[in-house]
């Protein structure tokens, strides 16, 4: 006999307490790199591309002048650096340093190792599945 599906209820709930375990996750890493969440957040979006300033503020949901003083004191410890814009001299870009990128990769082999037990309790296709899903989800959120 076929299973039911969760209710919306059932499901969103799973998905926070999902979010949770993650979130605590990639907090303890953050405090043990001495880094705040916004900042993860930064470092991550910079690891596979280079946005302008405003484009970046406005993934994050920060005001301009609080995402330019997180980016400026990135730019003190040396993780990231802002060049003007090629295509348009009044706009910024920001992007990785090399000490940023090597802390990036750190970060995330951290999390990948924090992160494997859990992830690990599945099948292999189990895991195929869940990270098809979940890509699927967040690009319905873009549109």
């Amino acid at each position: 006999m076929e299973q039911a599906p969760p209710s919306n209820e059932e499901l969103a709930d799973a998905l926070v307490v999902s979010s949770f375990v993650t979130m605590a996750v990639i907090n303890k890493i953050g405090a043990e790199n001495d880094l705040s969440l916004s900042l993860i957040r930064v470092l991550g979006i910079l690891w596979d591309r280079r946005p302008r300033m405003a484009e970046l503020a406005k993934y994050l949901g920060l005001e301009k002048q609080t995402m330019s003083g997180l980016i400026a004191r990135a730019e003190k410890r040396g993780l990231v650096a802002r060049a003007p814009n090629k295509e348009d001299g009044r706009a910024t870009d920001v992007f990785l340093t090399s000490d940023g990128a090597e802390l990036v990769k750190r970060v995330r082999a951290q999390a990948q190792q924090a992160l494997a037990p859990i992830i690990e309790g599945l099948s292999a296709p189990d895991q195929q599945l869940l990270q098809e899903l979940l890509l699927r989800m967040l690009e319905s959120r873009k549109g």
